[in-house]
């Protein structure tokens, strides 16, 4: 990827109807590198609140401030069209999750970023957490042996009374497993270094089961808007590494990681400093970089995600899938 020239970011919001926006525009007080220079959704309000030009669609938006960055937060089946329009424009894309709700949508966002050399880089928020980096040295340091199973959970409480219209209706949502298992598939992925595999899965409006054989290791992965309403949390994420040598639960919503191996009796082990969702890649986009979750990694598990729902709603159909 081609170094900026200039010495900040021109940044640009296109659909704020998730408030995972959130994560970028936090960082604005944050940085002297970094501009908000318009927002284009139906709601002007969140312009408003930034004193920020606002535009009527994202084309608009695009052709008077060519930003450099444009974030992507608007309703999930909207998504793909804007990123593609982004990356011809000459931007790179930091996209909530998720990118798209459509296979063609994906093959169109891979050839823009191919063709225009700009990255696509989704927040997957899991990455940052403290459980996660921990987890991640854990099983680097050689502790866990051969990684051969991983089982993830993620739970989520429906909230059905605040949810806008589209988020309830398939058509604009795009299903459970597309929208809640990418950030467990990526882990996955991250955690494996697998470039080939297969996928399926089973499940209906509210949850959804997924099958995914990664390289040589084999995860399950639970997904649902099942979380009780008086649950003290939004989700009970969790995630069980099984390797040869040991084993890791991650459990993110008690901020716990705890280990047992074939010479040591369980502990918890000590959490690093968490990173915001954000902010690794505005510093990468700043420094002419590629973030580190790059555009092969979002695409990567944004396929597999898909693939997973469409497997769901074909009563479970096996695919397979190559980085």
């Amino acid at each position: 990827m081609a170094r900026m020239s200039h010495p900040g970011l021109r940044l640009a919001v296109a659909g704020a109807a998730h408030p995972h926006v959130a994560y970028v525009l936090d960082e604005l007080p944050l940085r002297t590198d970094v501009e908000l220079v318009g927002i284009s959704d139906p709601d002007p309000a969140l312009a408003r609140r930034y004193r920020v030009l606002s535009y009527a669609d994202h084309r608009s938006l695009l052709d008077a401030q060519r930003p450099d960055v444009v974030v992507v937060a608007g309703i999930y089946s909207e998504r793909g069209p804007v990123v593609v329009d982004a990356l011809r424009a000459g931007a790179h894309v930091i996209a909530d999750k998720p990118l798209c709700t459509s296979l063609s949508d994906v093959d169109a966002i891979a050839a823009a970023a191919s063709g225009t050399g700009r990255s696509v880089s989704l927040l997957l928020e899991k990455r940052g957490h403290p459980e996660t980096l921990a987890a991640r040295a854990l099983l680097d340091s050689g502790a866990l042996g051969s990684l051969a199973l991983i089982a993830a959970s993620g739970p989520h409480k429906l909230n059905r009374g605040s949810r806008p219209s589209w988020f309830l209706d398939r058509s604009t949502y795009g299903g459970v497993v597309a929208d809640l298992a990418v950030h467990d598939i990526d882990l996955v992925l991250w955690l494996t270094g697998a470039r080939e595999g297969t996928v399926s899965a089973v499940g209906d409006a509210l949850h959804g089961a997924v099958l995914l054989r990664a390289g040589e290791v084999a995860a399950t992965i639970e997904v649902s808007w099942l979380t009780p309403d008086a649950a003290p949390w939004h989700g009970d994420y969790r995630m069980r590494l099984t390797g040869t040598g040991g084993t890791a639960e991650l459990m993110w919503a008690r901020g716990e990681l705890t280990a047992v191996t074939q010479d040591r009796p369980p502990w918890t082990v000590a959490l690093p400093p968490s990173r915001r969702p954000a902010a690794a890649a505005l510093d990468a986009l700043a420094a002419g970089q590629e973030p580190e979750v790059g555009t092969s990694a979002s695409l990567l598990a944004t396929r597999i995600a898909l693939l997973a729902q469409d497997s769901a709603d074909g009563g479970g159909v096996v695919h397979r899938w190559a980085a």
